[in-house]
């Protein structure tokens, strides 16, 4: 298939100088090795080609479709897309200003930029000596990462899926490295947890609606700002906590309810009692009765 069929069916038609360079990767590719021994088709190869072309021009690249495209699964079109960029001899690069400039964030640039030297920091500190040599921190999905939590750490709205497009991974590997640095670096990347008013919620709304107690707590604290000790406490228990309370102060009514009625029906012990007899001998005049209804 030529290279620009396939460039107009992924959206890149209007990029010439990105079909360009893919066509000049691709025969670079068949000049420098044989991709087939990779196991890396033609047309497979000429997306390939068109992807690092296009993360080299800072144009978006749709992977669901080229991964569509090549008629491979996500893990084996990364593999070979890595494979591929590795046989080349070209790495791509994801410059933190140009992120900063796109999404329009230019203040994250100082926190991303200390946040990646402090996590290569830490992350090599936890390596052993013979695996430090082997460590790659050049990957775009690191700077695509770190200018991803530093944005949601100060409240900023940015694209997730054009951040994994623009570094050219996966987003399971994006995720990862993510969690990676959120959790090595936390003082720089992590999120504190607020807890948040109950009244704010839309879901706790309906539970303060069951519970009038609280409401007409919450108005007479409003109006007056006196409560006794005992309501506050057990306003301050947890749900369920409260539940099993009061239904444990409704089973001790009853239980005393049944109680004070046994002590009032229970008979005087100093009152002598009479036992009833039973008389088991008929009369005759009884039997000659029950003969005759018998017979009738």
């Amino acid at each position: 298939m030529d290279m620009s069929s396939i460039a107009s069916r992924l959206g890149l038609s209007g990029s010439r100088p990105v079909v360009r360079k893919a066509a000049e990767l691709r025969r670079l590719c068949d000049v420098t090795f044989d991709s087939s021994v990779l196991g890396i088709g033609e047309v497979c190869k000429a997306i390939i080609c068109l992807e690092i072309a296009a993360s080299k021009f800072q144009v978006i690249f749709d992977r669901a479709e080229a991964v569509r495209m090549s008629g491979m699964s996500e893990k084996a079109y990364i593999r070979s897309f890595n494979a591929l960029q590795n046989g080349l001899g070209v790495k791509t690069t994801l410059d933190v200003r140009e992120l900063g400039i796109q999404f329009g964030c230019l203040r994250l640039i100082p926190f991303v930029q200390k946040g990646l030297s402090l996590y290569k920091e830490r992350f090599l500190a936890a390596l052993p000596p013979s695996r430090r040599a082997s460590t790659d921190f050049g990957r775009p999905v690191f700077t695509a990462a770190a200018f991803y939590l530093c944005a949601k750490r100060h409240k900023l709205k940015v694209d997730k899926l054009k951040l994994i497009d623009l570094c050219g991974t996966s987003s399971s590997e994006f995720t990862t490295v993510s969690t990676s640095m959120a959790d090595l670096c936390f003082d720089v990347f992590g999120i504190a947890k607020e807890k948040k008013d109950a009244k704010s919620i839309k879901g706790s709304r309906e539970l303060l609606d069951v519970l009038p107690s609280k409401r007409k707590h919450d108005d007479d604290s409003d109006s007056s700002g006196e409560s006794s000790g005992d309501d506050q406490d057990e306003l301050d228990l947890p749900t369920y906590k409260r539940h099993k309370k009061m239904e444990k102060e409704a089973y001790n009514d009853w239980k005393s309810s049944v109680l004070s009625s046994n002590k009032q029906t229970k008979p005087d012990p100093a009152k002598p009692r009479k036992q009833a007899q039973l008389n088991f001998k008929k009369k005759p005049s009884d039997m000659a009765l029950e003969v005759s209804s018998a017979a009738n």
